[in-house]
C-alpha cells in the first residue's frame, strides 16, 4: 500500500505552490503515495491558474483538520488537501517577502510533525521556504531544519543530507563562518556526521559505502598543511569502522566526489558547507534533494529555493521536488514496523 505522505506547498510567494499543482495535475503524486497537501486552497488555485494547462486546480477533496483528513483517507480518497485557511493571496504577491507567508510555512511544519506524531502521516516533503519570510513569520532559529528538529524534540545528532544521482552527502559543519570551521572539526563531530549519513541511508534500504573528505589541501600532507586529518578526522573514521560502518578517508576534497561519481562511494561526508554543495550543484542543481537526517520521521525537500525570479510565471521545474518525494516514500516504506 502506498505510504501516506504530507506535501507541504511552501512559501506562497515562491514557486512551491506551482510545483504542487503540477504534480497533482500530471498524476505524479498519486503514483507514489497517498498525498496530504498542506496549504491554502486559494493559493493553490492561484498557482494552478499559471502552472496548469487548463488553469484549474485538479479535483481534490478538502479537509479543515486532522479528523477530516483521516475521514477522507479512510473513505478511500487518493489525495487530500488540508486547507489551512491562513493565506489570502492578495496579502502575498508573487516574489514578495512577507510575515503572512512565513507564518503559514511555520504552521505547515507544525502540522506535518503533529500528523507524523499521531501516526496519520508516514513522513512529508516540503516545497521551498524562504528563510527571511520564516523569520518575519516568527521563526527564532536559523533555518527550517532547526525549527523541525525542535518540533520533533531533537536537540542534537541531526543535519541536512543532500542527495543527487544516488550520491548522499552531508557535512560536519554547516551555516558558520569559514574562519570558524577548523574549531568545529572534532573527532566526535566527524563521527556524528558519519553515523547520521549511514543511519539515514539505511532507512532507504541502502547500506552505504562512505568516503570522508579532508579539510586541508592534499588531505593535510601528513601534517604539513594542517593537523585536523591526523587529530580528528582519521580517528573518527576508525571509530566508525569499529562500529561496523563501511567508511574510508580522509580523501582530498578535490577528488572525493570524483571517486563517488565513479561508483566508489554511495555517500560523502564533507567538512563544511560549500565543500560538498559546489560539487553536487555543479553536477545537477535542478535535480537535487535534501533529507533532514537524524529526525524521527522521513522529511525531505528540493535543494533549490523559492525562485522568486520566476514565481507566478508557470516556469517552475518539478524534477528536484519529485526526487524529494521519492526519497520520503522510500524511507517511509523501509521504516514501517
Amino acid at each position: 500500500m502506498f505510504p501516506v505522505i504530507g506535501i507541504l506547498s511552501g512559501d506562497a510567494a515562491g514557486i512551491g505552490p506551482e510545483l504542487i499543482v503540477q504534480l497533482l495535475a500530471d498524476g505524479f503524486l498519486v503514483k507514489h503515495c497517498r498525498p496530504v497537501v498542506f496549504g491554502d486552497l486559494r493559493v493553490l488555485q492561484r498557482a494552478a491558474a499559471v502552472a496548469v494547462k487548463d488553469g484549474h486546480l485538479p479535483d481534490i477533496p478538502v479537509a479543515d483538520d486532522e479528523s477530516g483528513v483521516r475521514q477522507l483517507l479512510d473513505g478511500g480518497a487518493a489525495a487530500v488537501l488540508f486547507d489551512q485557511h491562513d493565506t489570502d493571496p492578495s496579502d502575498v504577491p508573487f516574489a514578495r517577502l512577507s510575515a503572512v507567508a512565513g507564518h503559514a510555512c511555520l504552521r505547515m511544519m507544525d502540522l506535518g510533525v503533529a500528523l507524523c506524531r499521531s501516526g496519520l502521516l508516514e513522513g512529508f516533503a516540503f516545497a521551498p521556504f524562504n528563510k527571511t519570510s520564516l523569520k518575519m513569520g516568527g521563526n527564532d532559529l536559523s533555518s527550517e531544519l532547526e525549527y523541525l528538529a525542535r518540533a520533533c524534540g531533537v536537540t542534537r545528532g541531526y543535519c541536512e543530507i543532500n542527495v543527487l544521482d544516488g550520491i548522499w552527502s552531508t557535512r560536519v559543519t554547516s551555516h558558520i563562518s569559514i574562519a570558524e570551521i577548523n574549531h568545529h572539526i572534532t573527532e566526535d563531530a566527524v563521527l556524528e556526521a558519519i553515523e547520521i549519513a549511514n543511519g539515514t541511508a539505511l532507512r532507504t534500504g541502502l547500506a552505504p559505502r562512505i568516503g570522508v573528505a579532508a579539510l586541508n589541501p592534499h588531505a593535510g600532507e601528513n601534517g604539513h598543511c594542517g593537523r585536523e586529518e591526523i587529530e580528528s578526522i582519521a580517528p573518527a573514521i576508525e571509530r566508525a569502522r569499529e562500529a561496523g560502518i563501511e567508511v574510508s578517508g580522509p580523501w582530498p576534497a578535490d577528488t572525493v566526489f570524483v571517486r563517488a561519481y565513479a561508483g566508489q562511494f554511495d555517500a560523502v561526508v564533507t567538512m563544511y558547507h560549500d565543500q560538498g554543495q559546489i560539487a553536487l550543484k555543479m553536477r545537477g542543481f535542478e535535480r537535487g534533494a535534501a533529507v533532514d537526517g537524524g529526525l524521527p520521521y522521513p522529511i525531505a525537500t528540493c535543494t533549490h529555493g523559492t525562485a522568486f525570479e520566476i514565481a507566478g510565471q508557470g516556469k517552475a521545474w518539478t524534477t528536484a521536488f519529485e526526487n524529494a518525494v521519492r526519497i520520503v516514500c522510500d524511507m517511509a516504506v523501509h521504516t514501517r514496523g
